[in-house]
């Protein structure tokens, strides 16, 4: 088996481009500063909704800075949490350790405007049976009023949906479904497999369904999701840059779309147009023989993307009916990709809640991708079942000014 160290000389060996600075925060399409300005409102208890709970700040009007004075495991009890009112900022970081976890449920954005950073979001089965049609997302943006939406340094597992997904209605265009969104610097794992979705197996990372426009997709670690690592449907454009994939089974960055679901609408179906800059690929256990890193029918401009097999050799980066575009059709002013050489082991210190206080869910996934251990899994219990943290508390000394900083701080510290 091949060390990180074989594999990091030869992804440099392949690498092209070597002079990008390092990625240094959520930079994408989206420009929002969430609910900044805003009023601060505390949570104070891991009740799933009442007063003092995330669910009553999420549902509050006008802009405002959701902080913790909690740390632990909120159940959501089968009931995902919804962002229907815009300006908002879920400040992860300000929960004491350790961190902020949901459970049996997922959370839904309809809105503009929106900060997420460092939460977990672990839906899992909820003791359902296979098929019987509980299928939580992660998180997942809706409709054209879900726009400038960065979700960022979270962890997402454990969804029998999507983990985490960018979507809306497909045939009104892309004004009417979610554009400008962010996912960066996120762990996106163990989507489960066999499970409850009522079609079936179906372990999926993140979908960006049809004409979703200008989504990134950065510095991610996708780890032990079958397809979906990420999928680009048609009409879509972004891009997807120096992100870690291990264990894809079916499909690792996959783009297409399904014929049969245009059929009697008045939008046409076109190749989506993607920027894939950066990328690692690893396979894993449950890796399809001579998977490719890129598939099946897209437009696409693809630069120092590294894929390897079990054994450490390079594998194949592309098949099926891409057009290989020779200039970026999409790419966020302010992004410049890391190099491919030194994307690995980027995204293994810097993705998801917590980087320097890891739950065991993150640790154990990181863990496994370094030691190229881990398998695509059908039900949280299959590796330990859901967290049981006991919940701790602080008090929040705010400033009165300068909180855009006081937070990007709490980050740092974090990150």
């Amino acid at each position: 088996m091949p060390t990180l160290l074989t594999l990091i000389f030869t992804i440099t060996l392949f690498g092209l481009n070597t002079g990008a600075r390092a990625l240094d925060g959520p930079l994408g399409f989206a420009q929002t500063e969430g609910g900044a300005g805003g009023a601060i409102i505390r949570v104070t208890t891991l009740a799933a909704s009442g007063t003092g709970s995330l669910h009553a700040a999420l549902q509050t009007k006008g802009p405002r800075i959701v902080v913790f004075e909690v740390g632990g495991v909120i159940d959501l009890e089968k009931q995902d949490l919804s962002i229907r009112e815009p300006f908002v900022s879920i400040a992860g970081q300000t929960a004491i350790s350790p961190g902020i976890t949901l459970i049996r449920g997922g959370m839904s954005i309809t809105t503009h405007d929106v900060l997420i950073q460092h939460i977990r979001i672990r839906p899992g089965d909820a003791g359902e049976a296979k098929r019987s049609g509980w299928a939580p997302d992660g998180i997942t943006t809706s409709g054209g009023e879900a726009y400038d939406i960065i979700i960022d340094h979270c962890s997402i597992s454990w969804a029998v949906d999507e983990n985490l997904s960018a979507s809306g209605p497909r045939t009104e265009g892309p004004q009417a479904t979610s554009h400008r969104v962010t996912f960066s610097n996120c762990i996106v794992a163990e989507g489960l497999h066999d499970s409850s979705h009522p079609k079936g197996p179906h372990s999926k990372g993140s979908l960006i369904h049809d004409a979703c426009q200008d989504i990134a997709i950065i510095g991610n670690l996708y780890a032990h999701n079958v397809r979906r690592n990420p999928y680009f449907k048609a009409n879509t454009t972004g891009v997807i840059v120096n992100n870690l994939i291990y264990n894809a089974s079916g499909a690792a960055i996959h783009l297409n779309y399904v014929n049969s679901e245009w059929k009697n609408t008045p939008l046409k179906p076109r190749n989506c147009r993607v920027s894939i800059v950066g990328n690692v690929f690893v396979h894993g256990e449950d890796t399809v023989k001579n998977l490719p890193m890129i598939s099946a029918r897209g437009d696409a401009y693809m630069e120092d993307n590294a894929a390897f097999d079990q054994d450490g050799k390079p594998a194949r980066i592309v098949a099926g009916k891409i057009v290989a575009l020779a200039e970026k059709p999409a790419w966020p002013a302010e992004l410049e990709a890391l190099p491919a050489a030194k994307t690995m082991e980027h995204v293994l210190q810097h993705a998801g809640a917590r980087p320097r206080d890891r739950d065991a869910v993150d640790k154990r996934i990181v863990h496994e991708f370094r030691n190229r251990t881990g398998r695509v899994i059908d039900s949280q219990e299959d590796v330990g079942g859901y967290p049981n943290a006991a919940m701790t508390t602080h008090k929040l000394n705010v400033p009165e000014s300068n909180i855009g900083a006081w937070l990007k701080e709490r980050a740092a510290a974090l990150e």
